[in-house]
């Protein structure tokens, strides 16, 4: 999929990430910021709105002024908010920042049936890119991972959503799960393509720490199983017309998401909300640094920040330019076309002549692409990243 990649000129594009901290139950797997409450918990809704904005204005400053170029709402489950916290949010931001003419707006939403009758509200609201959190359309699948929805609630929820006004939805799936074999995959990946989805975010199951099944882990298919299912659901989406351009994201022509294609090209960020992160390039006399924010994390001590003269920040940092070639491969690499070697010295502080040599033995393992012009992974060095960012890791030494 060939898309325009802007070249870093000054500052970069800038996005919001909005993080919604509440969920019904938390996944076993899950590793984000995430505090479940139960079935009809009561959200203390208008609190939260003044703690985002709040937050927001205490941010604006490293904006100056910029125009928001995408915005995203994670969790947690955001669609466990109404439509009228979206809606005021929304307008709360528009009237402190500039928002590109053609901005994407996405809401992480949950496909159970708690929520699914506010897809209409959203979409007045101004949301314009919804992505449903499947996981998986088998209900044994589902029950092994914690999921608080059946298979069928997912189509019909992705069915509502179309009815909702919605006409760029993403689906994520995961493969790689527990006694899960080929075939399984691909039956998933065959009922998501018949529900034909703008986008799919298909991703391998991971045992991450600080994690239900990192401490009591399930039995997942063995390597040479995983490697079949990749196989096997690359070809099949590839079929479908669906164009890999990250390592687990699949989009139909002039529908990958512009949020995350600007946090893989290295764009800057705001994040608001409990535990949101954000990434901003400073003007400095040296030139640009980055710095690296994070919130408060617990959603009761966030709410309480609103009145607290330290604000809404838990710890900040500025990145040491010995660790920006990697922060900027870890995310530039991830995307199959890679980026233009010329953005490498704007956003590293490095000249190329330093990430050639260096990476000559990359080359060598076939793990880069050969174009001159571009800094790419090959499609060995997307099976074998690990060991790729090692390699990057070194440029930065």
């Amino acid at each position: 999929m060939k898309e325009s990649l802007p070249i870093a000129t000054g500052l970069p594009p800038l996005s919001l990430y909005v993080h919604v901290p509440w969920c019904v139950r938390k996944c076993p797997y899950c590793d984000f910021n995430s505090h479940g409450v139960g079935r009809g918990a009561e959200l203390p809704e208008d609190a939260y709105l003044e703690a985002l904005i709040a937050d927001l204005e205490a941010d604006l400053p490293l904006a100056a002024g910029r125009e928001l170029v995408s915005l995203f709402i994670g969790g947690g489950t955001p669609s466990l908010m109404s439509a009228g916290f979206y809606e005021r949010l929304l307008q709360a931001v528009s009237d402190r920042l500039p928002l590109a003419r053609h901005i994407e707006i996405t809401l992480e939403a949950n496909p159970g049936t708690l929520e699914r009758g506010r897809f209409a509200g959203y979409r007045a609201a101004g949301i314009n890119r919804l992505s449903l959190g499947v996981q998986s359309f088998q209900d044994a699948q589902l029950s092994a991972l914690g999921r608080i929805h059946g298979g069928d609630d997912a189509a019909a929820a992705f069915d509502e959503a179309r009815r909702a006004g919605f006409d760029n939805l993403n689906l994520d799936l995961m493969h790689g799960l527990p006694g899960q074999t080929p075939a399984l995959a691909l039956a998933d990946l065959e009922r998501a393509l018949a529900l034909e989805p703008e986008h799919l975010s298909w991703y391998q199951l991971t045992l991450e720490p600080n994690t239900e099944f990192h401490s009591y882990p399930p039995a997942l298919p063995e390597e040479e199983v995983l490697w079949d299912i990749q196989d096997a659901g690359h070809e099949r989406l590839e079929a479908a017309g669906f164009a890999r351009y990250e390592i687990s994201a699949y989009a139909r022509q002039g529908r990958a998401s512009r949020h995350n294609l600007h946090y893989w090209r290295f764009g800057d960020y705001l994040g608001i909300g409990a535990g949101a992160h954000g990434k901003l390039s400073l003007p400095g006399p040296e030139g640009l640094q980055i710095e690296r924010r994070w919130k408060s994390r617990r959603p009761e001590d966030y709410l309480r920040r609103v009145n607290d003269p330290r604000g809404f920040v838990a710890g900040r940092g500025l990145i040491d330019e010995r660790e920006l070639p990697l922060e900027f491969a870890m995310n530039a690499l991830r995307l199959v076309e890679g980026v233009p070697l010329s953005t490498w010295q704007a956003h590293t502080g490095r000249d190329d002549s330093v990430l050639l040599e260096r990476l000559s033995a990359a080359r060598e393992k076939g793990l880069l692409v050969e174009d001159a012009d571009r800094l790419g992974a090959s499609p060995r060095g997307l099976l074998f990243l690990n060991e790729l960012l090692a390699m990057m890791d070194d440029v930065g030494q």
